[in-house]
């Protein structure tokens, strides 16, 4: 029998899973200057553009289950970035909102990605390839949990 499929190198799964951390690694002495885990600041990402949502949607937008998603959001809400409440049109829905202080937090934020794409090296066009290959991954991926 052959076992060839089994090799490290052989599998899609490794290089992503590896340049994933790669990635996040990238981002913690930024990350760390204000104060956020990578997971925070993708959530805040979400909120600096919606400002206010579910957090059914925040979990769908970013992947995350509700047990992920609570105690994350029960940190940033102690930090003073958000707050949640229950949905007035549903007691069963939480509703998180970015609050005044997380909104300024945006200001010290928005360099971020310019000193990301300096670490990585990519140019432009390879960037946009690899995004649409990611996505067509995560879409693909999303329609086989769907079944």
């Amino acid at each position: 029998m052959n076992y060839d499929k089994l090799k490290i190198e052989n599998q899609l799964c490794f290089p992503l899973y590896a340049c994933s951390r790669e990635i996040v690694r990238m981002y913690k002495p930024f990350l760390d200057e204000i104060g956020l885990t990578y997971t925070q600041y993708i959530a805040m990402m979400v909120l600096w553009e919606r400002k206010r949502l579910t957090v059914k949607q925040l979990g769908e937008i970013l992947y995350l289950d509700s047990g992920t998603l609570t105690p994350l959001l029960k940190k940033m809400e102690s930090a003073g970035l958000l707050k949640r409440s229950r949905d007035k049109a549903d007691e069963r829905s939480v509703i998180a909102e970015l609050t005044e202080q997380g909104e300024k937090l945006k200001e010290k934020a928005v360099v971020i990605p310019e000193r990301i794409a300096q670490c990585v090296p990519l140019d432009g066009n390879e960037a946009k390839q690899l995004y649409e290959l990611l996505y067509k991954i995560l879409g693909s991926s999303n329609r086989n949990q769907d079944r």
